[in-house]
């Protein structure tokens, strides 16, 4: 990966954050600010890059393995949320949310290879 690539990764990345924390701020539907705030940027450009890169075949395999990733998030979601309602302390909520994001997705993955 060159310097380049990293400021791509960077620059789209980071455009995608702001872009989906301006909606969750201005928009005046509250649900649809969460539904931004669970965008998927690292994982669009991620494909966008190897895309570019590599091609689409490789394009898809990185998308393929976002799966695990995704169904991760949802996991690591439910944890913050519990978490939150449990101990009301967000920061200890979201550290353990992804640790929790983690080991579920690796778990994932560890089970898709060993049913294949």
């Amino acid at each position: 990966m060159d310097k380049k690539d990293l400021l791509y990764r960077f620059l789209f990345g980071g455009l995608a954050v702001v872009l989906s924390y301006v909606a969750s701020v201005f928009l005046p539907w509250k649900i649809i600010g969460g539904i931004f705030a669970a965008f998927p940027a690292v994982m669009i450009v991620a494909v966008m890059m190897v895309g570019i890169k590599k091609g689409s075949k490789e394009a898809a395999k990185t998308a393929n393995g976002s799966v695990y990733g995704m169904i991760g998030c949802f996991i690591c979601v439910i944890a913050v949320l519990l978490m939150l309602k449990w101990t009301d302390l967000w920061l200890v909520s979201l550290i353990i949310g992804l640790v929790v994001w983690f080991f579920s997705s690796v778990f994932l993955v560890q089970l898709r290879e060993k049913w294949s």
